[in-house]
């Protein structure tokens, strides 16, 4: 059974979450969502991308947001480990700038994405997203 501390620090580190969630995906506002980070970190396997420390960040999330500018996310299931939340998501967008290697498609796409959140203590350092590139490039019709 969890604790009153453990329930404390869970709480913290959803609020946070939920800030961030909300400041990218629904506000599209990047300097909200670097606010979130006690060190700004994003780790992107699929795409090869690490972009650490507050400039990259910025220059990630404002690539994202070119294109996709109208980026949702939908959380579907949130769980907590000892360093991390963990949200099973839906995101998407209708893509008008250039992704990676892909130039503008004018397509809508969506995929099933897993988003850990890496923290220190109730200090989030990285985000951490996984989903299809394939499933992605394919429905941009970038195969």
């Amino acid at each position: 059974m969890a604790t009153t501390a453990t329930d404390s620090l869970r709480a913290r580190r959803e609020a946070v979450v939920n800030a961030h969630i909300e400041a990218e995906a629904e506000k599209h506002d990047v300097a909200a969502a670097l606010a979130t980070f006690h060190h700004p970190r994003y780790e992107v396997p699929a795409n090869g991308i690490i972009a650490d420390g507050s400039e990259a960040v910025e220059s990630f999330l404002n690539g994202v947001l070119s294109a996709f500018p109208d980026l949702w996310l939908k959380p579907l299931k949130l769980y907590h480990a000892d360093d991390a939340v963990i949200v099973e998501c839906r995101w998407g967008g209708t893509q008008r700038g250039p992704l990676a290697d892909i130039a503008p498609t004018g397509r809508t796409m969506e995929v099933q994405s897993v988003l850990i959140f890496v923290f220190d203590g109730d200090h989030l350092i990285c985000e951490k997203l996984y989903f299809d590139r394939a499933t992605i490039r394919q429905q941009l019709g970038a195969n």
